[in-house]
Formats: C-alpha cells, sequence, structure tokens
C-alpha cells in the first residue's frame, strides 16, 4: 500500500487535537513539512515527552511522509523553552533535509496559521488550507504514529497525554485509547476537589468534561485538574446568549479586541470589535455579514486579556461560527493578504498569559512515567475525527484481540478505529463500542 492509504487504515488523525484524518492532508504541491512541537497551550508537556524519548520515530515518520510527497525539505518546529530542555538550537540538523526551528515563547505559536508564518514568513490566504502557500503541517504525535504504521504495522490504539494542573506532579503516559478518565485517575493516584473542573486539552481551547463519564480518545492532548475560580475555567462557564445580548450594547468600541487578534494582525479580515456590535438577528437574515467569524482561531485572547468590558468577543464569534456552519459557509479569500508591522510588538508572552488564566503556578514540567495497558475497559467511539463517523463491523458478545479492527471507515472523509484492549464488545446505541477485559486475561 502507498503511505496514504497505509495513514487511512492506521486510523491516524491529527494528534494536535482538531482530529483531523491525516491522509487527506498528504498532496503533492508543497516544498516544506512544517512539525508542530510548539504545544500551543500551558501546561502541556505531550509534544516534550515524545520528542525527548522518541525522536528516532518522529524522523522516520517525518522522512516517510518527505519522500512520499515529494517534500524537499521539512522544519521541526518547537518553542525556546523546549529548544532549551532538548538542547537543541535553531536551524541544528537532525537529518537530511530536516532541520530545527525555534519558535519564541508567545501565544498562541502552534496555531497552524501563525506557526506558518513565524516558522516561514508565508501568510496562508485568509480561509485557504496551507498546502495552498506550499505547506503541510503534522503535529509531532502524528509523525509518531506513522513511523509505527510503517515499522511495526502498528494502528492507532493508543495515546499519550499529559495529566497537569493543580497537582502534586505533572506527568505524561501511554494509555490505550477510550480509557474511562474515572479509572486513568484513579491508577495515578489523582483526585479532582469540589473546588475545581477538569479540562481535556490546555486552559485556553480546551474543553470541561465530567471525569466519571470521559473517556481518553485520539485527540486527547492532556487533562488538566484546575481551580474553578481562575480565568482559564471561568471564561468556559460564560452563557453565550447573556454575553452576545450584553455584547450589543456594552461594547465601547474601544477595538482592543481586534488590536490583539493574532489573526487580524497577520492580516485577516477578522475585526472582533465590528463583531460584537452586529445584531444577532440582522445576522440570521443576512449571514454574510459576519462570514469572516469563520477565520477566528479561538485563541481567547479577546476575551481573557484584551477586553476591559467584561466581554466575550470569542462567544460571540463562535455563535456566528454555529449559524454560518448551519448555513453551510464559510469565508474563503482571493486575494493574499500581509501581516501586519506592528504584530511582532503585540505578541503574549507565554508566562503572561499563563498569569492572565491564572495557572502559572500550576505550570510543572511532566515525567514520563510509562506505558499502561491495565485497565478493565475502553469504550470506543465513532466520532473521534473530523467527517463521517465510523462504521461498527462487530457485535454484541464478540470477542476481540487488542489490536483487531472493529469498525471501518465510511463513504468520504473518515477513519477506522481499533480495538486497543482484549474483551468482548458492547454496542452502546451506535455511538460507541465498550469492550470489557474478560478474567482479566482475555
Amino acid at each position: 500500500m502507498e503511505l496514504k492509504e497505509i495513514m487511512k487504515e492506521a486510523g491516524i488523525v491529527g494528534a494536535g487535537g482538531a482530529g483531523f484524518p491525516a491522509y487527506a492532508k498528504l498532496a503533492e504541491g508543497a516544498d516544506t513539512l512544517l512539525i508542530n512541537g510548539a504545544e500551543c497551550e500551558p501546561l502541556l508537556y505531550t509534544d516534550y515527552i515524545i520528542l525527548k524519548r522518541e525522536t528516532p520515530m518522529v524522523l522516520a515518520g517525518i522522512k516517510a511522509v518527505l519522500e512520499y510527497a515529494k517534500i524537499p525539505r521539512a522544519l521541526l518546529c518547537i518553542k525556546r523553552h523546549t529548544a532549551e530542555k532538548l538542547r537543541w538550537t535553531e536551524g541544528q540538523r537532525l537529518a537530511e533535509n530536516i532541520l530545527v526551528k525555534v519558535l519564541p515563547n508567545v501565544y498562541p505559536m502552534g496555531d497552524e496559521i501563525s506557526l506558518i508564518y513565524e516558522a516561514l514568513g508565508r501568510v496562508v490566504t485568509p480561509g485557504n488550507l496551507p498546502i495552498t502557500s506550499g505547506v503541510i503541517v503534522y503535529n509531532v504525535e502524528t509523525l509518531y504514529n506513522v513511523a509505527a504504521a510503517l515499522k511495526f504495522g502498528t494502528n492507532v490504539t493508543m495515546k499519550w497525554l499529559t495529566i497537569g494542573g493543580d497537582i502534586e506532579k505533572a506527568i505524561v503516559v501511554r494509555v490505550p485509547v477510550g480509557t474511562p478518565v474515572a479509572d486513568l485517575f484513579k491508577k495515578y493516584g489523582v483526585t479532582v476537589p469540589e473546588t475545581h473542573e477538569v479540562l481535556d486539552g490546555g486552559p485556553s481551547m480546551g474543553k470541561l468534561i465530567d471525569p466519571e463519564t470521559y473517556v481518553v480518545s485520539k485527540t486527547t492532548k492532556g487533562l488538566l485538574i484546575l481551580p474553578s475560580n481562575i480565568e482559564a475555567i471561568e471564561s468556559k462557564k460564560i452563557n453565550v446568549e447573556r454575553s452576545v445580548a450584553r455584547a450589543e450594547t456594552a461594547c465601547c468600541q474601544c477595538t482592543r479586541c481586534t488590536d490583539m487578534c493574532p489573526r487580524a494582525l497577520l492580516g485577516y479580515p477578522l475585526e472582533p470589535h465590528k463583531m460584537v456590535r452586529t445584531a444577532m438577528g440582522a445576522a440570521v437574515v443576512l449571514p454574510q455579514m459576519v462570514l469572516s467569524a469563520t477565520l477566528c482561531c479561538a485563541c481567547g485572547i479577546c476575551e481573557s486579556l484584551a477586553c476591559n468590558q467584561g466581554i466575550s468577543p470569542k462567544a460571540v464569534i463562535a455563535n456566528y461560527k454555529n449559524l454560518l456552519a448551519q448555513n453551510k459557509m464559510r469565508f474563503v479569500g482571493k486575494e493574499a493578504v500581509d501581516a501586519l508591522p506592528e504584530r511582532d510588538y503585540r505578541m503574549v508572552p507565554s508566562e503572561r498569559w499563563e498569569s492572565v488564566l491564572g495557572v502559572l503556578k500550576y505550570d510543572k514540567v511532566a515525567e514520563f512515567v510509562g506505558e499502561d495497558t491495565d485497565f478493565p475497559r475502553v469504550e470506543i467511539t465513532f466520532r473521534q475525527h473530523i467527517g463521517a463517523p465510523s462504521v461498527p463491523i462487530v457485535k454484541d458478545g464478540d470477542l476481540v484481540e487488542r489490536g483487531d479492527k472493529i469498525a471501518e471507515s465510511a463513504a468520504g472523509l473518515s477513519l477506522p478505529q481499533y480495538a486497543s484492549l482484549s474483551g468482548r464488545i458492547t454496542l452502546d446505541e451506535g455511538n460507541k463500542i465498550i469492550i470489557d477485559k474478560v478474567n482479566n486475561n482475555v
């Protein structure tokens, strides 16, 4: 099989959090492969640990993509603090045609569009894919999984993730996809106080979860336990309807949200200060009024740092994104744009951002504690990727071995799923497959 088919058959997704099927990014015409090891969000050390322990595997994945897509070079992009820990330097040669690119410690440097500009000085035309600028971007873990599929025939059944936040010691562990978070926390002695919440992802763009019912997915980069009264958590509990109503009347049009917006600073026609004063009723009638909302990367700078009125431009824009999705509309630019000259002076230092979110004191470099497959059950959902959900090919009561295919990819953009645990199958309402270990040794 060609690499593209191998990646699809292995069920490889963008492991950075978006979940885009990795095979669909492979295309000819790129002159640079960027490997995103920036770890955009604070408190996450998953990619750092992978690079520290598994650089040869990551490089093998990079080489395979370079060869298949006929790309002449690759830049492995990491922030300065990661480079210092790994003792890597700007321009260091890791292998033939693979160099290190050191990025500044700023937020949101892991955003794909910001990463491309910082690494190459290219601004992707608004609403277009990176390939239109001659670039393909993959996450570090994604390329590790590519190498595993090629070298060992391994399908994606395991996930690297950080467990951190307000706990004694931050760790990175590799566990089966579908592991219940409750079982994971119990295994590693992690407790969640009543005064705390749990996030899947980082403190900026992660989502609140119920640790008693949630399971690890292919896109879970980290699980953070954080106090409920800090900005990182409070910003996620905003009442969207109330925020939209307040924005229409309370905004003083200071333009700080637009002045600080990372995408606006790259020349994108995104103006949050105008979005918050656009009446929702008008947008419903003429959704093209807010078409540029789809250019927002949801970094949260406008909400947590820029606005001094207690308004959430991010929540308003998210509302417009939903409206545009319902109308199957998105912004696709035809003309190139240029970054603004003031961008370099308005980027947000990582430590400053951590202070704003209230998480600076919880930033502890994580330690790798190993690979752990000893769990009593897993739950494999059919929607762990962007595109059509996987289609189950097993039935209730079937016995499967770890690595067996249990769901096939659907037509169009989709991926298969594999058993991450040996045991007995239970189909759950067409949404997921539960696998229970039998006699602890099946």
